[in-house]
Parts: C-alpha cells; structure tokens; sequence
C-alpha cells in the first residue's frame, strides 16, 4: 500500500482582526479630536470678537460739585432761607469745561429760581424732586447755547437746609 506522509504545516491565523480593530478606533479618536478642535476654535474665535466690543465699558460719569448756595425764601410771616448744595451728574470731561465757562451765569439763574420758591414749595420729597426738575432745565439751558444746550444728565441734592 502506498502510503503517503505529508508534513502538515500548522495553520497560520493572522490576527488581522485586531489590527482592524485598533486602526479603526484611533481614526475614530482623530476624526472626533479634530471636530473638537475645530468647535473649540469656532466658539472661542466667534465669541471672542463680540466680547471685545461688548466688554468696552461705558466711561463713568462725571460728577461736577457746585459752591454751597443760601438763598431768603418768599415768606409772608417770618424770615426763611434755604441753604443747598448741588452737585451735577455729566456724561464727560468736555460737558464739565463746557459748563465751567459758564458758571456764573448757571449759577445767577438757579439763585434767581431758588430764591422765588416758598418753604412749602421744598417740603414734601415731591416738592424736593420738583425743584431738581426745574434745576436741571435751568442748568442745561443756561450752561450752553441754543443750538447746543448743556448735556446735564441729574441734580444731585448734596446739602437741602430750610430754616
């Protein structure tokens, strides 16, 4: 009988399978850093640009204090007077130089509305926010010209004594 011996070679498995596996994972791993990468500068270089004009503070207010001013009140039975301290809110430095070349005429004008008020007039809170309406119209309209009247944003009452 014939016999016939064959070497038999052992069966070679390439584990090609893992290799897949691990290749396929660390494209996934580059695909999703990239994405992320690509949002984050997206976000950050989007918002960052708002941010600048939005982060640009309005510049503080200028608060200008004017000389104590004491006045005699209109009275039909006693002697009154109001001694009151002003101090204007304005939006810049130029507003206050603007304002300053006119000072002494500001200032005759609110005199001149202070001392026609009576002390029942300045009583009552509203009578107070009253009198600084009526101050405030008189600043701005004396403080500047016609065509460019002063830009006062507030008075401010710093000292309010009737006596």
């Amino acid at each position: 009988m014939a016999s016939t011996t064959a070497t038999q070679q052992p069966i070679v498995t390439v584990k090609g399978g893992r290799l897949k596996r691990t290749l396929l994972i660390a494209a996934g791993l580059i695909v999703l850093l990239g994405a992320g990468g690509a949002g984050a500068y997206y976000y950050l270089h989007r918002t960052g640009s708002h941010d600048v004009a939005k982060a640009a503070p309005a510049a503080p207010p200028v608060f200008f204090p004017l000389e104590s001013m004491t006045v005699n009140l209109q009275s039909d039975d006693a002697m009154h007077y109001l001694r009151i301290g002003l101090t204007l809110k304005l939006p810049d430095q130029k507003a206050q130089a603007a304002l300053t070349e006119r000072m002494p005429e500001v200032r005759s004008h609110i005199l001149m509305l202070l001392s026609a008020k009576r002390p029942d007039d300045l009583a009552g809170i509203d009578g107070k926010r009253e009198l600084a309406k009526e101050l405030l119209e008189t600043v701005q309209k004396t403080g500047g010209t016609t065509d460019n009247p002063a830009r006062v944003q507030e008075v401010l009452f710093t000292e309010f004594v009737v006596q």
